[in-house]
C-alpha cells in the first residue's frame, strides 16, 4: 500500500517559517554583536602597543617615524584600514580609554564608528557621559552625533556638580545602569523646533509641545513617556491642572512639568510641590519613586532656586529657549553658567 503523504497545514509552515527567521537573526545579531566586539578591542590593543613603543622614546619625530613605517606594512598585509591616520586614531583610542574592560563591555554596544564619535572629546567626563548614556539607551551613530553636536552633555544638571560627583553618577550609570535625575534633567531646555518666535502665553507653548510631542520627547531623552495634558487635581473642592505629566522609565517616577511664561517666581515652588505630594498620594504605584518636578520658564532667578532649595523638594527649575543662540554665544552661556554653580557649590561646602 502506497503511503498517503499529508500535506502540512500552511498556517503551521507559517509559523516554523516565523521561528526559524528569529533563528537566524539572532544568531545573525550574536555574530555581528561578537566581531564588532573584536574588532573594537583589536584596535584598542593595537593603539596600546603602538603608544608603549612610541612613549619609550622622548623624540617626536622617532614616533611618526614609526607610525608611518607600520603603516605602509600593515596597508600592504591587511588593506587600507591600517593607513597611519588609522594607526593615530587607534593610538588616540588607546589613550582616552585607558581601561581595557571598559572598553569591552562597551564594545558589546558600540561600534568602532561610535568610538570614532567619541575619541576627539577632550573632556574625560564628558566623554564617559556619552559613552554609557549612549550605551545604555542603544543610540546609533547618527544619534550619538546629533546629540554631541548639540550640547546634550552641557545643560544636564549633572555637568555643574564637582567633577567627583559626576565621575560617581556615571560610575553607577556604568557599573549598575542607574540613571540618576540630574543625569537625566537639563538646563535649558531648547524648544527652538516649536515654531514659536516673539511674544506668546503659556497655552501657546503647551499646545506647541502637544503638537510637537515626539520632538518634545526627544529633546527630554528617550525614556520619558506622556502621560496627561492638563491633568486635574483636586484638593479641598478646588481643581487645579498639572501642564504636562509624563513618566520616565529609568527613574521609575512620574514627572510633572509646569509651564510658565515669566521669570520664576517663589510661590511656583508651593504649587509644584501640592501637585507632587497629590501625585505620590493618588497616582504613584507601588515599586515607584517619588515624583519629580519641573518648571519650565521663559527666565529664571538663579537666586531664587537656590534660596529655596528646590532640588531637596524634587523641583528643577530650567529655562526654555525658543530660539537656538548662535554655538558661540552658547557654549559661553553654558561654560558661565558650570563656572557659577561650582562656585556657589565650593562656597556652600566652605560655609
Amino acid at each position: 500500500m502506497r503511503w498517503l503523504r499529508r500535506r502540512p497545514d500552511k498556517r503551521y509552515g507559517l509559523r516554523l517559517l516565523g521561528d526559524l527567521r528569529q533563528v537566524i537573526e539572532a544568531a545573525r545579531e550574536q555574530t555581528a554583536r561578537a566581531v564588532n566586539s573584536t574588532l573594537v578591542i583589536m584596535y584598542w590593543q593595537i593603539g596600546k602597543r603602538i603608544r608603549e613603543e612610541v612613549l619609550q622614546n622622548e623624540r617626536a619625530e622617532y614616533g611618526k617615524e614609526v607610525v608611518q613605517d607600520l603603516a605602509i606594512h600593515l596597508t600592504a598585509e591587511f588593506g587600507n584600514g591600517f593607513s597611519r591616520y588609522s594607526l593615530s586614531r587607534m593610538m588616540s583610542f588607546a589613550e582616552k580609554f585607558g581601561d581595557e574592560q571598559i572598553v569591552a563591555a562597551l564594545s558589546q554596544q558600540l561600534s568602532w564608528s561610535h568610538f570614532v564619535e567619541l575619541i576627539p572629546l577632550e573632556d574625560p567626563l564628558k566623554r564617559d557621559f556619552y559613552a554609557e548614556v549612549c550605551r545604555l539607551e542603544r543610540w546609533s551613530v547618527r544619534t550619538l552625533r546629533h546629540k554631541i553636536g548639540h550640547l546634550l552633555y552641557e545643560p544636564t544638571a549633572v555637568s555643574k556638580k564637582p567633577d567627583e560627583l559626576i565621575a560617581r553618577d556615571i560610575a553607577a550609570l556604568r557599573d549598575e545602569d542607574r540613571m540618576t535625575p540630574d543625569l537625566v534633567f537639563r538646563d535649558p531646555y531648547f524648544l527652538d523646533f516649536l515654531g514659536l518666535t516673539g511674544l506668546h502665553i503659556e497655552k501657546d507653548v503647551e499646545d506647541a509641545i502637544l503638537r510637537e510631542l515626539e520632538s518634545f520627547i526627544l529633546e527630554m531623552g528617550t525614556d520619558f513617556a506622556f502621560v496627561a495634558r492638563q491633568k486635574r487635581i483636586t484638593v479641598d473642592n478646588e481643581d487645579y491642572y498639572l501642564d504636562l505629566l509624563f513618566y520616565h522609565r529609568r527613574l521609575r517616577c512620574l514627572v510633572a512639568i509646569d509651564l510658565k511664561l515669566g521669570k520664576f517666581q517663589a510661590a511656583d515652588k508651593g504649587q509644584m510641590e501640592l501637585y507632587l505630594r497629590w501625585l505620590q498620594q493618588h497616582d504613584t504605584h507601588p515599586g515607584e519613586e517619588p515624583p519629580l518636578g519641573l518648571i519650565l520658564c521663559a527666565d529664571k532667578s538663579q537666586e531664587h532656586v537656590e534660596l529655596l532649595r528646590l532640588n531637596e523638594s524634587g523641583i528643577r527649575v530650567a529655562q526654555y529657549l525658543t530660539e537656538l543662540p548662535p554655538r558661540e554665544l552658547l557654549e559661553k552661556k553654558l561654560h558661565d553658567s558650570i563656572l557659577i554653580a561650582r562656585e556657589r557649590l565650593a562656597r556652600d561646602e566652605d560655609h
